[in-house]
């Protein structure tokens, strides 16, 4: 008896209009010598879903259209991957320069049925706050649960080494946040952006592409874990975040709610737990080698 088997999820068409991460300007230092220095490329993205203006991003411009596909995912605007048609994007529109923005024109499928029911049509900054996505997951956030999965603090140490010895725009010019999704100690993908949301965003967009599930993956963040960021974790349903910096009272919160463990401040071989410590492997004599 032949089963007919479930077609694949229909996936977007997707551009690839990867835009300069960095631009050369000219500085000068104390002594009032002159020389050139890299700053990172901000740019404005407005969003037309549906030919109806969305919102205005602003991003470095590194991998647009996954950050829109990421955008709409987290921010609940769109609820399948296989509702988007095709995402466009267009720099030439403003070269990127400030005051013309570029453009990304999202399609839907035909039928697809996507409505906005909000208003969505503002700017969000290269501040690291969004807040319009606390309070409509704030009220969905028990419906959340996280796989019962566990790091262990070699596999952590391992993927804050990894970070160390990653090749960054941080590097060459300072000003942008870091993220990076693991699978144990192996980097996935590492995205920067002006905002640490452009990159959880974009690493959201590229796991709804590619069918990358959750369940075994640690999110790593350079900013600090706020609610909106951990929130946004537990929703790609990873049960591990990682950060350089701390944790606020309410990322906290929203992390003992969910069972999620939220480790910050690790920086070499020191780190702090602050949820969940269940899910993380200790191995105290890893301490007592590196002492040795």
């Amino acid at each position: 008896m032949l089963v007919a088997m479930p077609a694949p999820p229909l996936k977007p068409r997707l551009t690839q209009a990867q835009a300069a991460l960095t631009r050369t300007v000219r500085v000068w230092n104390e002594s009032g010598a002159c020389s050139d220095a890299e700053i990172p490329a901000e740019r404005a993205l407005t969003v037309y879903l549906d030919k109806r203006e969305l919102v205005t991003l602003m991003t470095l411009g590194g991998q647009p259209e996954l950050l829109v596909l990421g955008f709409l995912r987290n921010q609940r605007l769109i609820g399948s991957v296989d509702q988007i048609e095709s995402i466009t994007v267009d720099w030439s529109v403003g070269e990127g320069e400030v005051g013309e923005p570029g453009v990304a024109a999202v399609n839907t499928r035909l039928g697809a049925d996507v409505t906005v029911q909000r208003s969505a049509e503002r700017v969000v900054t290269t501040g690291c706050g969004q807040g319009s996505v606390f309070g409509d997951l704030m009220q969905s956030i028990d419906e959340i649960q996280l796989p019962p999965a566990k790091l262990t603090q070699s596999q952590l140490y391992g993927l804050v080494n990894t970070i160390r010895l990653q090749e960054s725009t941080y590097k060459s010019s300072g000003s942008v946040h870091g993220c990076a999704l693991f699978q144990g100690e192996r980097m996935l993908m590492f995205v920067e952006d002006v905002g640490r949301h452009n990159a959880v965003d974009t690493i959201a967009g590229w796991m709804w592409m590619n069918d990358i599930p959750g369940h075994d993956k640690v999110f790593y963040t350079t900013g600090r874990l706020t609610s909106e960021m951990v929130i946004k974790s537990a929703q790609m349903g990873i049960p591990v975040v990682v950060s350089r910096s701390g944790i606020t009272q309410m990322g906290l919160g929203v992390a003992q709610r969910v069972g999620l463990c939220a480790i910050g401040r690790a920086t070499n071989k020191r780190f702090l737990c602050f949820s969940a410590p269940e899910r993380l492997v200790w191995q105290p004599e890893l301490l007592q080698t590196a002492s040795a």
